[in-house]
């Protein structure tokens, strides 16, 4: 699909995959509105770090998912949406279940009524691996029983469950985009992989949580191209589908991997205040990708090795931006 000057809307602009986004569909000759969540400071988050001849490009609307208003106004007059605003901290949920469930139930809503008003050609809204809980089989595919391990969870589940009501009563053109663990550069220190490469960088020892669990892992600009791919496949409305890359590692050998691309052999402690819930933690996640192969034709292409490599390159040239053994929730 060509691209050029249609009008797409990115929520979650601000994030790390959504400043990914934001940046491809620059590239691609799109035109697009960036919804981030306002703060005082007008903070437009990783997209600060876009060239500034691209973040010229874009249209920043501040905003709260929350406010009907605020999203009927950037959904009007966009040929496509990409859903990816969410409050996405599982530790955050813990202690803030309310405003997690607010923010990812009724703010997609918000971003499903305006679409459906607007009539938006396509809506691709994030799900999220976390979904399926800890693994009953493996690989793990769409068909997959939902488990709300966490408030988070719980509120993904909902607002996936919202967009399929969505397709079936309103026949919305949505389609659901699962993303297993996904890793880059400009990711926050509230995920895994950038925990252990600033520690690793600047600090006598790793600390993390629980090293036992099981993560599959996919580079960002891979799961980017899932997005694209999402958007411009009829066959993908109404369906959900894993964007994964059909592996799986543990948090103790990530850890030992990162450390050997490094190049240093520091101890790796586990500590209790990042211990999540015993009932809460999901202890494997493995991808099945054979519906993202067959519907949409995406396939992963960054191998981990590589994937990690550029990632423990970029965060070494942007070390300054992170704290370094200071636990993120």
């Amino acid at each position: 699909m060509d691209w050029t000057n249609r009008t797409v809307l990115v929520t979650g602009a601000g994030g790390f995959i959504g400043s990914h986004l934001t940046e491809r569909l620059i590239d691609e000759g799109a035109q697009v509105r960036a919804f981030v969540r306002y703060i005082s400071r007008a903070d437009v988050g990783m997209l600060s770090l876009l060239p500034p001849e691209k973040l010229a490009a874009v249209q920043v609307i501040s905003g709260d998912l929350r406010d009907v208003e605020a999203v009927r106004g950037a959904v009007k007059g966009v040929d496509t949406v990409f859903h990816l605003g969410a409050l996405i901290a599982i530790p955050y949920s813990y202690v803030h279940p309310r405003e997690v469930i607010e923010v990812n139930v009724l703010g997609t809503t918000n971003v499903l009524m305006a679409g459906r008003d607007f009539g938006v050609r396509r809506i691709v809204h994030t799900s999220t691996s976390e979904v399926y809980g800890t693994a009953q089989y493996v690989p793990i595919d769409e068909q997959h029983p939902l488990q709300g391990q966490s408030p988070y969870s719980a509120s993904k589940i909902g607002a996936d469950k919202i967009v399929e009501s969505f397709v079936r009563s309103f026949e919305l053109p949505v389609a659901t985009l699962r993303p297993f663990n996904t890793y880059g550069p400009r990711q926050s220190a509230r995920a895994v992989i950038p925990t252990i490469i600033t520690q690793a960088l600047a600090r006598e020892e790793i600390r993390l949580g629980s090293l036992t669990p099981q993560r599959d892992l996919t580079f960002v600009a891979d799961t980017v191209d899932g997005f694209m791919r999402m958007a411009t496949h009829d066959a993908a409305i109404g369906q959900e589908v894993n964007i994964g890359a059909d592996a799986t590692i543990s948090i103790g050998e990530l850890a030992q991997k990162i450390l050997r691309i490094v190049g240093r052999d520091l101890p790796i402690v586990s500590e209790e205040q990042r211990m999540r819930p015993a009932g809460s933690e999901v202890l494997r996640l493995w991808a099945d990708n054979r519906k993202a192969a067959g519907l949409i034709g995406w396939r992963p292409r960054v191998t981990l090795d590589e994937g990690l490599a550029r990632t423990v390159e970029w965060l070494a040239g942007n070390l300054s931006r992170y704290r370094p053994g200071v636990y993120e929730v």
